[in-house]
């Protein structure tokens, strides 16, 4: 398990803990005598930040405590004691579920589980996540991501679509014309093939000053496909 996989599974459970928790500060700072604006900061900043405010706050409390006995102060009845944490500790925790569901369901949260996929070598897991991402977002690259997918997985029609919208969306990598030059020869479609790796020829991969090594390749593959055409 990576440790995004764990953030993402111990998160929730962080989350609850600190809504409790923060609750409980309301509730314990109205009736310690706190006013609501101090005791509401409290409950906030404990809820944001719990390892730094909840103890300062649990000081602030006990040394408030102290001079509570030592002065012979009376305890107040405070109003809506028991309500306002409740309806506080409710909000928050609809707040926190919307962020997760939110979240868990972006396009962000699509591509980082597919490169999670990925890296485990689950390729249909990956597929699914691109085409999720996409379904919300129309990105070129992720449809280009998806493309190198399907064609490690030996959908090449489907691939040979993907690279294709990717191109016309604007993706700006111009090896895709290598990759879709090897997918049209691998089924068979070599004068187009060889179209292909002419134009990837003539891109900036192949016409710098150090050209990539897949130009070499192309070269070969035109030599060798402009025969088989004969």
């Amino acid at each position: 398990m990576s440790a995004g996989e764990l953030f993402d599974l111990i998160r929730p459970a962080v989350l609850l803990l600190a809504a409790l928790v923060s609750t409980w500060v309301l509730a314990s700072a109205r009736r310690r005598g706190f006013r609501f604006y101090t005791a509401a900061a409290w409950a906030l900043g404990t809820l944001f930040f719990p390892p730094i405010v909840f103890p300062i706050y649990l000081l602030v409390r006990f040394r408030r405590s102290l001079n509570n006995v030592s002065l012979g102060a009376s305890s107040k009845v405070i109003p809506f004691r028991f309500t306002l944490p409740l309806v506080y500790l409710v909000v928050v925790i609809s707040l926190i579920a919307w962020t997760l569901y939110r979240d868990k369901n972006s396009v962000d949260a699509h591509l980082a589980r597919a490169s999670y996929a990925k890296v485990s070598n689950d390729r249909g897991r990956a597929i699914q996540e691109y085409r999720r991402a996409l379904a919300m977002e129309d990105n070129p690259h992720t449809r280009k991501l998806l493309a190198i997918e399907l064609a490690a997985d030996g959908a090449w029609s489907d691939a040979l679509s993907e690279f294709r919208l990717a191109e016309r969306g604007g993706e700006p990598d111009d090896s895709i014309s290598f990759r879709i030059a090897s997918l049209l020869e691998s089924i068979n479609n070599f004068g187009q093939a060889k179209l292909e790796y002419e134009r990837f020829l003539e891109s900036r991969v192949c016409t710098q000053t150090y050209p990539d090594n897949r130009c070499q390749t192309a070269r070969a593959k035109v030599a060798e496909l402009s025969l088989r055409l004969r």
